[in-house]
Protein backbone atom coordinates (compact mmCIF):
# COMPACT_ATOMS: atom_id res chain seq x y z
CA UNK A 1 0.00 0.00 0.00
CA UNK A 2 3.21 2.23 0.76
CA UNK A 3 4.18 2.03 -2.87
CA UNK A 4 0.99 2.91 -4.32
CA UNK A 5 0.96 6.13 -2.63
CA UNK A 6 4.32 6.66 -3.78
CA UNK A 7 3.14 6.11 -7.26
CA UNK A 8 0.85 9.02 -6.16
CA UNK A 9 4.08 11.75 -6.13
CA UNK A 10 3.92 10.88 -2.14
CA UNK A 11 7.62 11.11 -0.33
CA UNK A 12 8.30 7.98 1.46
CA UNK A 13 7.19 9.11 4.62
CA UNK A 14 3.94 10.60 3.96
CA UNK A 15 3.33 7.24 1.57
CA UNK A 16 3.96 5.21 4.75
CA UNK A 17 2.03 7.06 7.43
CA UNK A 18 -1.22 7.42 4.99
CA UNK A 19 -0.78 3.63 4.12
CA UNK A 20 -0.94 2.86 7.83
CA UNK A 21 -3.45 4.79 8.82
CA UNK A 22 -5.44 3.42 6.02
CA UNK A 23 -4.72 -0.14 7.19
CA UNK A 24 -5.54 0.82 11.00
CA UNK A 25 -9.15 1.84 9.60
CA UNK A 26 -9.59 -0.57 7.66
CA UNK A 27 -8.98 -3.64 10.46
CA UNK A 28 -10.74 -0.87 12.62
CA UNK A 29 -14.25 -0.05 11.29
CA UNK A 30 -15.04 -3.46 9.87
CA UNK A 31 -14.66 -5.06 13.37
CA UNK A 32 -16.65 -2.41 14.92
CA UNK A 33 -19.28 -3.41 12.26
CA UNK A 34 -18.41 -7.02 13.04
CA UNK A 35 -18.82 -6.02 17.11
CA UNK A 36 -22.62 -4.65 16.28
CA UNK A 37 -23.65 -7.60 14.05
CA UNK A 38 -22.48 -9.91 16.42
CA UNK A 39 -24.61 -8.56 19.18
CA UNK A 40 -27.51 -9.00 17.45
CA UNK A 41 -26.33 -12.60 16.74
CA UNK A 42 -25.93 -12.59 20.21
CA UNK A 43 -29.35 -11.65 21.34
CA UNK A 44 -30.78 -13.95 18.34
CA UNK A 45 -29.10 -17.23 19.24
CA UNK A 46 -30.30 -16.36 22.83
CA UNK A 47 -34.22 -15.60 21.91
CA UNK A 48 -34.41 -18.74 20.02
CA UNK A 49 -32.68 -21.27 22.30
CA UNK A 50 -35.48 -19.98 24.85
CA UNK A 51 -38.25 -19.76 22.60
CA UNK A 52 -38.63 -15.91 21.73
CA UNK A 53 -38.18 -13.58 19.19
CA UNK A 54 -35.04 -11.77 20.00
CA UNK A 55 -34.46 -8.19 18.25
CA UNK A 56 -37.29 -8.30 15.29
CA UNK A 57 -38.45 -4.26 15.49
CA UNK A 58 -35.40 -1.91 14.23
CA UNK A 59 -34.93 -2.34 10.53
CA UNK A 60 -35.15 -5.39 8.77
CA UNK A 61 -35.36 -8.56 10.55
CA UNK A 62 -34.32 -5.95 13.50
CA UNK A 63 -30.83 -5.60 11.89
CA UNK A 64 -30.76 -2.11 12.95
CA UNK A 65 -30.92 -2.93 16.76
CA UNK A 66 -27.51 -2.73 17.64
CA UNK A 67 -27.04 0.86 15.87
CA UNK A 68 -30.34 2.50 17.61
CA UNK A 69 -28.58 0.52 21.12
CA UNK A 70 -25.48 2.68 19.88
CA UNK A 71 -27.64 6.13 18.94
CA UNK A 72 -29.33 5.68 22.47
CA UNK A 73 -26.42 5.62 24.66
CA UNK A 74 -24.18 8.16 22.49
CA UNK A 75 -26.96 10.84 23.57
CA UNK A 76 -27.13 9.82 26.77
CA UNK A 77 -25.70 11.71 29.71
CA UNK A 78 -22.08 10.98 31.31
CA UNK A 79 -22.74 10.64 35.06
CA UNK A 80 -19.39 10.98 37.15
CA UNK A 81 -19.85 9.73 40.81
CA UNK A 82 -19.33 12.75 42.96
CA UNK A 83 -16.53 10.25 44.91
CA UNK A 84 -14.86 8.75 42.18
CA UNK A 85 -11.67 9.60 40.81
CA UNK A 86 -12.72 11.29 37.44
CA UNK A 87 -9.36 11.03 35.46
CA UNK A 88 -8.94 7.23 36.09
CA UNK A 89 -12.54 6.58 35.90
CA UNK A 90 -12.30 8.33 32.51
CA UNK A 91 -9.71 6.43 31.14
CA UNK A 92 -10.41 3.15 32.02
CA UNK A 93 -13.28 2.38 29.27
CA UNK A 94 -10.74 4.09 26.84
CA UNK A 95 -7.48 1.50 27.76
CA UNK A 96 -9.87 -1.78 27.51
CA UNK A 97 -11.34 -0.51 24.06
CA UNK A 98 -7.99 0.84 22.62
CA UNK A 99 -6.26 -2.56 23.66
CA UNK A 100 -8.99 -5.17 22.37
CA UNK A 101 -8.60 -3.07 18.88
CA UNK A 102 -4.79 -2.99 19.11
CA UNK A 103 -4.72 -6.93 19.24
CA UNK A 104 -6.09 -6.69 15.90
CA UNK A 105 -2.71 -5.46 14.19
CA UNK A 106 -1.07 -9.01 13.62
CA UNK A 107 -4.40 -11.48 12.87
CA UNK A 108 -4.38 -12.51 9.34
CA UNK A 109 -7.60 -12.77 7.60
CA UNK A 110 -6.10 -14.07 4.52
CA UNK A 111 -2.66 -15.15 2.99
CA UNK A 112 -0.08 -11.98 3.89
CA UNK A 113 -3.84 -9.88 4.76
CA UNK A 114 -2.33 -8.58 7.95
CA UNK A 115 -1.25 -5.24 8.95
CA UNK A 116 1.48 -5.88 10.74
CA UNK A 117 3.33 -9.44 9.89
CA UNK A 118 5.78 -9.44 12.21
CA UNK A 119 8.25 -12.72 13.67
CA UNK A 120 6.51 -12.41 17.23
CA UNK A 121 2.88 -12.28 16.58
CA UNK A 122 1.55 -14.52 18.90
CA UNK A 123 3.84 -12.92 21.77
CA UNK A 124 2.25 -9.52 21.18
CA UNK A 125 -0.88 -11.28 21.34
CA UNK A 126 -0.44 -12.22 24.53
CA UNK A 127 1.16 -9.32 26.13
CA UNK A 128 -1.77 -7.13 24.48
CA UNK A 129 -4.60 -9.13 25.84
CA UNK A 130 -2.84 -9.02 29.29
CA UNK A 131 -3.10 -5.21 28.99
CA UNK A 132 -7.37 -5.67 29.17
CA UNK A 133 -7.20 -6.53 33.18
CA UNK A 134 -5.74 -2.93 33.70
CA UNK A 135 -8.90 -1.05 32.48
CA UNK A 136 -11.24 -3.73 34.61
CA UNK A 137 -9.07 -2.64 37.64
CA UNK A 138 -8.96 0.76 37.18
CA UNK A 139 -12.72 0.94 36.57
CA UNK A 140 -13.10 -0.80 39.43
CA UNK A 141 -11.26 0.95 41.90
CA UNK A 142 -11.89 4.89 40.38
CA UNK A 143 -15.45 4.27 40.46
CA UNK A 144 -15.20 4.07 44.36
CA UNK A 145 -17.99 1.95 45.25
CA UNK A 146 -18.19 -1.55 46.47
CA UNK A 147 -19.88 -3.43 44.39
CA UNK A 148 -17.67 -2.71 41.18
CA UNK A 149 -14.68 -2.87 43.58
CA UNK A 150 -15.17 -6.70 44.29
CA UNK A 151 -15.85 -7.05 40.59
CA UNK A 152 -12.67 -5.60 39.41
CA UNK A 153 -11.38 -8.01 41.95
CA UNK A 154 -12.83 -11.23 40.62
CA UNK A 155 -12.38 -10.19 37.02
CA UNK A 156 -8.79 -9.75 37.61
CA UNK A 157 -7.96 -13.14 39.33
CA UNK A 158 -10.00 -14.88 36.42
CA UNK A 159 -8.10 -13.20 33.82
CA UNK A 160 -5.27 -13.63 34.91
CA UNK A 161 -5.51 -17.03 36.28
CA UNK A 162 -6.78 -18.31 33.11
CA UNK A 163 -3.52 -16.90 31.27
CA UNK A 164 -1.40 -18.86 32.39
CA UNK A 165 -3.17 -22.02 30.90
CA UNK A 166 -3.40 -19.75 27.62
CA UNK A 167 0.32 -19.09 27.60
CA UNK A 168 1.28 -23.02 27.69
CA UNK A 169 -1.09 -23.78 25.32
CA UNK A 170 0.25 -21.36 23.09
CA UNK A 171 3.82 -22.86 23.51
CA UNK A 172 2.37 -26.35 22.72
CA UNK A 173 1.04 -24.70 19.22
CA UNK A 174 4.54 -22.97 18.95
CA UNK A 175 6.81 -26.00 19.51
CA UNK A 176 4.43 -28.25 16.71
CA UNK A 177 4.52 -25.23 14.09
CA UNK A 178 8.55 -23.88 14.73
CA UNK A 179 7.77 -20.05 14.70
CA UNK A 180 5.77 -17.33 16.34
CA UNK A 181 4.33 -15.38 13.33
CA UNK A 182 0.79 -15.76 12.87
CA UNK A 183 0.83 -16.84 9.06
CA UNK A 184 4.06 -19.60 9.55
CA UNK A 185 1.39 -21.35 12.39
CA UNK A 186 -1.36 -21.31 9.66
CA UNK A 187 0.47 -22.64 7.16
CA UNK A 188 2.34 -25.39 9.79
CA UNK A 189 -1.45 -26.43 9.42
CA UNK A 190 -1.24 -27.17 5.79
CA UNK A 191 -2.25 -30.78 5.38
CA UNK A 192 -1.46 -31.67 8.89
CA UNK A 193 -4.34 -34.21 9.45
CA UNK A 194 -3.26 -37.46 7.30
CA UNK A 195 -1.92 -35.22 4.61
CA UNK A 196 -5.38 -33.70 3.75
CA UNK A 197 -6.98 -31.93 6.97
CA UNK A 198 -5.88 -28.07 7.54
CA UNK A 199 -5.87 -27.67 11.37
CA UNK A 200 -4.04 -28.74 13.98
CA UNK A 201 -7.19 -29.84 15.58
CA UNK A 202 -6.68 -33.16 14.26
CA UNK A 203 -3.58 -33.71 16.00
CA UNK A 204 -4.11 -36.37 19.13
CA UNK A 205 -2.09 -34.51 21.35
CA UNK A 206 -2.81 -30.94 20.41
CA UNK A 207 -6.68 -31.76 20.75
CA UNK A 208 -7.03 -31.40 24.30
CA UNK A 209 -4.96 -28.68 24.14
CA UNK A 210 -7.73 -27.21 21.70
CA UNK A 211 -10.26 -28.19 23.95
CA UNK A 212 -8.93 -25.97 27.01
CA UNK A 213 -8.09 -23.39 24.89
CA UNK A 214 -11.66 -22.52 24.17
CA UNK A 215 -12.56 -22.85 27.43
CA UNK A 216 -10.01 -21.06 28.48
CA UNK A 217 -11.63 -18.38 25.71
CA UNK A 218 -14.48 -18.19 27.46
CA UNK A 219 -13.04 -17.75 31.52
CA UNK A 220 -10.49 -14.98 30.05
CA UNK A 221 -13.29 -13.01 28.38
CA UNK A 222 -15.74 -13.38 31.40
CA UNK A 223 -18.25 -15.35 29.10
CA UNK A 224 -20.84 -17.44 30.50
CA UNK A 225 -20.42 -19.91 32.59
CA UNK A 226 -17.64 -18.22 33.87
CA UNK A 227 -19.23 -14.79 33.75
CA UNK A 228 -18.41 -14.12 37.77
CA UNK A 229 -17.50 -10.36 36.59
CA UNK A 230 -21.43 -9.85 36.27
CA UNK A 231 -21.24 -10.52 40.34
CA UNK A 232 -23.16 -13.75 41.41
CA UNK A 233 -25.63 -12.40 44.12
CA UNK A 234 -25.91 -8.15 44.20
CA UNK A 235 -28.21 -7.22 41.26
CA UNK A 236 -25.27 -4.86 39.81
CA UNK A 237 -23.80 -5.17 36.56
CA UNK A 238 -20.11 -5.85 37.48
CA UNK A 239 -17.10 -3.27 37.56
CA UNK A 240 -18.41 -0.89 35.22
CA UNK A 241 -21.85 0.23 37.34
CA UNK A 242 -21.22 2.96 37.77
CA UNK A 243 -20.82 4.08 33.91
CA UNK A 244 -23.03 5.78 31.57
CA UNK A 245 -23.61 6.76 28.20
CA UNK A 246 -20.44 6.30 25.81
CA UNK A 247 -18.51 5.34 29.00
CA UNK A 248 -20.35 2.60 28.88
CA UNK A 249 -20.70 1.68 25.03
CA UNK A 250 -16.92 1.19 25.14
CA UNK A 251 -16.40 -1.27 27.91
CA UNK A 252 -19.08 -3.18 25.64
CA UNK A 253 -17.60 -3.03 22.63
CA UNK A 254 -13.92 -3.99 23.92
CA UNK A 255 -15.77 -6.84 25.79
CA UNK A 256 -17.16 -8.19 22.10
CA UNK A 257 -14.26 -7.38 20.64
CA UNK A 258 -11.69 -9.74 22.64
CA UNK A 259 -14.75 -12.01 22.33
CA UNK A 260 -14.12 -11.96 18.37
CA UNK A 261 -10.83 -11.90 19.27
CA UNK A 262 -10.37 -14.94 20.84
CA UNK A 263 -12.54 -16.71 18.48
CA UNK A 264 -10.34 -15.75 15.40
CA UNK A 265 -7.19 -17.32 17.66
CA UNK A 266 -8.98 -20.24 18.21
CA UNK A 267 -9.49 -20.67 13.94
CA UNK A 268 -6.42 -19.59 13.17
CA UNK A 269 -4.37 -21.65 16.31
CA UNK A 270 -6.15 -24.94 15.65
CA UNK A 271 -8.54 -24.72 13.05
CA UNK A 272 -6.34 -23.88 9.95
CA UNK A 273 -7.33 -19.73 9.69
CA UNK A 274 -7.85 -18.76 6.33
CA UNK A 275 -7.18 -22.20 4.95
CA UNK A 276 -9.94 -24.05 3.28
CA UNK A 277 -10.73 -27.40 6.02
CA UNK A 278 -9.40 -30.33 3.48
CA UNK A 279 -6.42 -30.06 0.74
CA UNK A 280 -9.24 -29.76 -1.90
CA UNK A 281 -8.43 -27.95 -5.22
CA UNK A 282 -11.80 -26.37 -5.81
CA UNK A 283 -11.75 -25.30 -2.10
CA UNK A 284 -9.30 -22.79 -2.93
CA UNK A 285 -11.18 -21.24 -5.35
CA UNK A 286 -12.91 -19.78 -2.50
CA UNK A 287 -11.17 -16.67 -0.87
CA UNK A 288 -9.27 -17.10 2.38
CA UNK A 289 -10.70 -14.65 3.91
CA UNK A 290 -14.24 -15.80 3.96
CA UNK A 291 -12.57 -19.30 5.53
CA UNK A 292 -11.37 -17.37 8.36
CA UNK A 293 -14.52 -15.45 8.46
CA UNK A 294 -16.59 -18.67 8.18
CA UNK A 295 -14.71 -20.12 10.83
CA UNK A 296 -14.54 -17.56 13.65
CA UNK A 297 -18.27 -16.95 13.34
CA UNK A 298 -18.77 -20.89 13.99
CA UNK A 299 -16.84 -20.51 17.31
CA UNK A 300 -18.91 -17.54 18.12
CA UNK A 301 -22.05 -19.41 18.02
CA UNK A 302 -20.70 -21.91 20.16
CA UNK A 303 -20.04 -19.23 22.51
CA UNK A 304 -23.87 -17.85 22.19
CA UNK A 305 -24.69 -21.42 22.76
CA UNK A 306 -23.24 -21.94 26.01
CA UNK A 307 -24.35 -18.85 27.40
CA UNK A 308 -27.59 -19.95 26.76
CA UNK A 309 -27.67 -23.06 28.15
CA UNK A 310 -24.41 -23.75 30.62
CA UNK A 311 -25.22 -22.45 34.27
CA UNK A 312 -22.48 -19.88 35.84
CA UNK A 313 -20.02 -21.82 37.95
CA UNK A 314 -19.48 -20.88 41.41
CA UNK A 315 -16.33 -18.80 42.12
CA UNK A 316 -14.46 -21.52 43.49
CA UNK A 317 -14.85 -23.92 41.08
CA UNK A 318 -13.93 -21.53 38.51
CA UNK A 319 -10.36 -21.25 40.12
CA UNK A 320 -10.08 -24.67 40.67
CA UNK A 321 -10.88 -25.41 37.27
CA UNK A 322 -7.92 -23.31 36.52
CA UNK A 323 -5.18 -23.91 38.97
CA UNK A 324 -5.31 -27.28 39.51
CA UNK A 325 -6.92 -29.03 36.27
CA UNK A 326 -5.77 -26.68 33.26
CA UNK A 327 -2.40 -25.43 34.87
CA UNK A 328 -1.15 -28.56 35.48
CA UNK A 329 -2.51 -30.14 32.11
CA UNK A 330 -1.02 -27.65 29.88
CA UNK A 331 1.68 -27.57 31.78
CA UNK A 332 1.98 -31.57 31.01
CA UNK A 333 1.24 -31.61 27.46
CA UNK A 334 4.26 -28.94 26.73
CA UNK A 335 6.52 -31.52 28.05
CA UNK A 336 4.63 -34.52 26.55
CA UNK A 337 4.42 -32.42 23.07
CA UNK A 338 8.23 -31.39 23.38
CA UNK A 339 9.61 -35.05 24.13
CA UNK A 340 7.48 -36.54 21.01
CA UNK A 341 8.86 -34.09 18.78
CA UNK A 342 12.14 -34.29 20.20
CA UNK A 343 12.12 -38.52 19.48
CA UNK A 344 10.90 -37.89 16.03
CA UNK A 345 13.30 -35.25 15.47
CA UNK A 346 10.76 -32.73 14.31
CA UNK A 347 13.75 -29.87 15.50
CA UNK A 348 16.31 -29.97 13.24
CA UNK A 349 20.19 -29.64 15.14
CA UNK A 350 22.04 -26.49 14.33
CA UNK A 351 24.45 -26.25 11.80
CA UNK A 352 28.18 -27.02 12.43
CA UNK A 353 30.34 -24.55 13.42
CA UNK A 354 32.76 -24.18 10.64
CA UNK A 355 36.10 -23.17 11.37
CA UNK A 356 36.85 -20.36 9.16
CA UNK A 357 40.22 -20.40 7.15
CA UNK A 358 43.30 -18.17 7.24
CA UNK A 359 41.62 -14.60 6.28
CA UNK A 360 43.70 -11.74 5.14
CA UNK A 361 43.43 -8.48 6.64
CA UNK A 362 40.91 -6.58 5.27
CA UNK A 363 39.14 -9.45 3.91
CA UNK A 364 35.16 -10.27 4.34
CA UNK A 365 34.22 -13.43 4.49
CA UNK A 366 30.30 -14.53 4.34
CA UNK A 367 28.78 -16.24 7.67
CA UNK A 368 28.02 -19.66 7.42
CA UNK A 369 24.07 -19.94 7.41
CA UNK A 370 22.23 -21.19 10.33
CA UNK A 371 19.20 -23.91 10.00
CA UNK A 372 15.91 -23.15 10.52
CA UNK A 373 13.07 -25.39 12.45
CA UNK A 374 10.89 -27.44 10.20
CA UNK A 375 7.40 -26.74 10.17
CA UNK A 376 7.29 -23.37 10.04
CA UNK A 377 9.12 -19.94 9.81
CA UNK A 378 11.44 -17.82 12.64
Amino acid sequence: MTAFFETLGLPYEWAWFIATISGILLIALPVMLAVAMVIYVDRKVLGAIMLRRGPNVVGPFGLLQSFADGLKVFLQETIIPSAANKVIFLLAPIITFTVALAAWAVIPFGDGVVLADINVGLLYILAISSLGVYGVVMAGWASNSKYPFFSAMRAAAQMISYEVSIGFILVCVVLWAGTFNMNGIVEAQRGHGLGFVNGFFFNPLLFPMFVVFFISALAETARAPFDLTEAESELVAGYQTEYSSMAFALFWLGEYANILLMCSLCAILFMGGWLPPFEWAPLYYVPGFIWFLLKTFFFFLLFSWIWATVPRYRYDQLMRLGWKVFLPMSLGFVAVISGYLMATGHFTSAAPVVEPASVTPGEIVEAAPVAQPSGGQT
